[in-house]
């Protein structure tokens, strides 16, 4: 007998990427009473699974995962965590209802950005007939909320830092580019391109390390879903590894959009965060700065 969100709606699969969040999402359904299957993605870092079923795929391999849907009776998939490479045309096993998409498909691979490329998936996986849902419906309690998840609150620099970056990463994001970017001093001085948070993190450091960016003023890091992100997937999640990243980068702290984008380990992250002396914020982004619906 299944439990009782599976009896409603059918077995959740989870198709985990890289880091923690699949763990987290993982570990939230199963606290609802589900049992989900997890895809893990070949080639993407993750730690050890327990506890759970398991199949192993390769992140363009949907023949194999069509197999799998069949095999554990699967009707709803979330997709979750990095993928640090999108596949190349000779790396996909099709399914016959692929096969009709191919010219799409060959276009987005070749010049699309994540985020159209992530629409791509999202439909292919609903042809096998599936409900693709987001990471957000599966741990409600991860998404970022207005305000501080410390005690830590900006000053007016970083609140200025924050309105700089804000308005850099949301063009970022219509450009379908990327969801981040950090302001010093007011004026911005890294974009988040298909590298990640984390490498640009790490070339803030490098750049105030050899004094191209000021040491006497910290900044701020701007993390945004892109305005036209369809929100079942690559929500902008921040973490201690990117407070980490952050404090290498001498930055004051982290901003967050609430209600679209995860905040991860959030007691831990805001006792770091106070020893670090940084902020984590969630905030509001206007409904003027999104596309209208439909």
């Amino acid at each position: 007998m299944q439990a009782g969100g599976e009896a409603a709606s059918g077995r959740l699969a989870i198709i985990a990427g890289g880091g923690l969040l699949p763990h987290y999402l993982a570990d939230a359904a199963r606290r609802s009473g589900e049992n989900p299957l997890i895809i893990q993605l070949l080639d993407e870092p993750a730690p050890e699974w327990r506890g759970f079923d398991i199949e192993h795929a390769s992140v363009g391999d949907f023949a194999g995962i069509r197999k799998a849907f069949e095999r554990y009776s699967i009707s709803r998939v979330v997709l979750s965590g990095s993928v640090r490479r999108r596949p190349e045309w000779r790396q996909i096993r099709p399914t016959i209802s692929f096969l009709a998409r191919v010219p799409f498909v060959l276009k987005t691979l070749r010049r699309g950005g994540d985020n159209a490329v992530l629409e791509m998936v999202i439909g292919l996986l609903e042809a096998l007939g599936c409900k693709v849902i987001g990471a957000h419906e599966i741990a409600p309690d991860l998404l970022a909320v207005p305000g501080p998840v410390g005690t830590v609150k900006p000053d007016s620099e970083s609140e200025e830092d924050i309105r700089v970056a804000m308005d850099a990463a949301l063009q970022l994001g219509r450009l379908d580019i990327g969801q981040a970017a950090v302001a010093v001093g007011g004026r911005v001085v890294a974009l988040e391109g298909p590298e990640g948070t984390d490498a640009m993190l790490a070339r803030v450091a490098e750049m105030r390390s050899n004094g191209r960016i000021s040491r006497r003023r910290r900044g701020v890091l701007v993390k945004l879903a892109k305005p036209q992100q369809d929100e079942r997937a690559d929500l902008p999640a921040i973490g201690l590894t990117t407070l980490k990243g952050a404090s290498l980068a001498g930055l004051a702290g982290i901003v967050g959009e609430a209600g679209r984008s995860l905040i991860l380990d959030r007691t831990e992250l805001a006792e770091a965060a106070d020893a670090a002396g940084m902020f984590i914020t969630g905030v509001e982004v206007a409904s003027a700065d999104l596309p209208e619906a439909g």
